[in-house]
């Protein structure tokens, strides 16, 4: 018993050192995104409580720069070619929108071209910036002058 886990060990670390080596990242920017937490604070204007993000610092890196996020196309206007959509790490009937996914697994997106509609899963890349003022109008990531990479 004892060979068979350090032999998982042993195989795991090997993996880790080959996708290291040949400049894979293990870890997703999905992943990385999903780095915050929330705390609430009353907003005046509404009378209510809301939640405002915290992001972590590894999620504060990235904000400005261009990432690249495999997902989902969810459209705001039918179902054609897009210039202003959510995207989404998970498919419509998994995504935050029908309760099955964080707020931190979907994204506000600007075009510079309109991208195809399409039900599969798609990589894009854009320049991230971060909502941690509260705005309830707003996603809590915006990705701007989005491109469709594959």
């Amino acid at each position: 018993m004892k060979q068979l886990i350090l032999c998982t060990i042993l195989l795991f670390a090997m993996t880790l050192s080959a996708n290291a080596q040949k400049g894979i990242k293990t870890t997703s920017t999905w992943q990385t995104l999903s780095l915050v937490t929330f705390d609430t604070k009353f907003d005046e204007m509404l009378g209510i409580d809301v939640e405002v993000p915290k992001f972590s610092p590894a999620v504060k890196k990235l904000e400005g720069k261009t990432i690249t996020l495999k997902g989902y196309i969810l459209p705001l206007e039918g179902r054609r070619s897009q210039d202003y959509f959510i995207f989404s790490a998970y498919p419509y009937n998994l995504c935050y929108f029908c309760g099955g996914a964080g707020i931190e697994s979907v994204a506000e997106v600007y075009c510079k071209e309109p991208i195809k509609y399409t039900t599969k899963m798609i990589t894009i890349k854009g320049t991230l910036t971060l909502n941690d003022s509260g705005d309830l109008d707003k996603m809590i990531y915006t990705l701007s002058n989005v491109e469709k990479v594959n």
